[in-house]
């Protein structure tokens, strides 16, 4: 019960980033059907981790509109995830990587019946046509999320 109300709490906290993102309209670039979309690191010290990995792997840093809480992550001139402060303490469970899929309805009913589970409120579609996101925890609590580029149907939401 630890583990989902972790996943929600996190879940949730992941989607107000990913909201935010970017000033760009529409979804993210096309990565392919499984692949890596985005992903959201968490930090007790938003600066030094910024300052950490500018220079470790000279990303870019943006402002999220709406918070002072999170940053999101620019390589090169492509977004490619956040950088946010941790609730609380950090754990395993901080931090999650999207994976790309074309079908999130169906993907969150087949996590579903692979002993996986879908917080409340998932999944739900991105402001401006960026597509909608589900958080999925394995059957071992741990969460991953899903990305679609494309809006949820009408009958999934």
């Amino acid at each position: 019960m630890r583990t989902r109300l972790l996943a929600a709490a996190i879940a949730l906290v992941l989607a107000a980033s990913l909201s935010a993102a970017s000033e760009n309209k529409g979804p993210k670039p096309d990565v392919g059907d499984g692949r890596v979309a985005w992903f959201d690191i968490t930090t007790t010290n938003l600066a030094q981790s910024r300052a950490f990995y500018e220079q470790l792997f000279g990303w870019q840093f943006t402002s999220l509109k709406g918070t002072d809480r999170a940053l999101e992550i620019v390589s090169g001139d492509r977004s490619i995830g956040t950088l946010r402060v941790a609730e609380g303490k950090i754990s395993p469970f901080d931090g999650v990587v999207y994976i790309q899929v074309s079908d999130l309805p169906g993907k969150c009913a087949k996590a579903t019946e692979l002993g996986g589970m879908i917080p409340p409120g998932f999944p739900f579609d991105l402001s401006d046509d960026k597509g909608a996101i589900a958080i999925v925890a394995d059957p071992s609590g741990h969460p991953i999320g899903m990305y679609s580029r494309t809006s949820l149907p009408k009958t999934a939401k």
